[in-house]
């Protein structure tokens, strides 16, 4: 589906999952969509016909009625999601008091975002416009509320 969208000139983004998966001689890391059925596109409003139209499109995510838009810091927060780490889940967040948190060493240094919560080494970064929670393992003293 991901082609047939490119072909009609609208720019997609399906985020692949490194996974390790074992058969009974090998392990090998293969990629996944982190999203399952989901490819994310940039258009303009007058351009969700054409998705729609899409042979294999069933209709957009919506969120609070409408078609869900994704801001492109969390789509950046995604992609970086999955190239730092393997094994990302993604995790259908519930509604909940969100706490602005700031990474202050390691890969995503600086970083800041809206953490669901911290348990242990777990470290929930919530992608609001999707109502998805990225999870990767990260020392909790690494991260500092802003």
């Amino acid at each position: 589906m991901n082609s047939l969208l490119t072909a009609k000139g609208i720019e997609t983004y399906c985020p692949l999952n490194k996974v390790r998966k074992k058969w009974s001689d090998r392990v090998k890391m293969v990629e996944e969509p982190l999203f399952k059925s989901y490819v994310f596109v940039h258009v303009a409003e007058s351009d969700h016909t054409p998705v729609r139209m899409t042979n294999g499109v069933l209709n957009y995510v919506y969120w609070n009625g409408k078609p869900a838009i994704i801001k492109e810091r969390e789509i950046d927060t995604i992609k970086k999601f999955l190239n730092d780490y393997e094994n990302v889940q993604a995790i259908a967040a519930p509604l909940a008091p969100r706490q602005k948190v700031r990474i202050e060493t390691g890969l995503l240094m600086n970083t800041e975002g809206i953490v669901n919560k911290i348990l242990h080494n777990k470290v929930e970064v919530l992608i609001e416009s999707l109502g998805y929670v990225l999870v990767a393992t990260l020392d909790k003293k690494n991260v500092q509320p802003v």
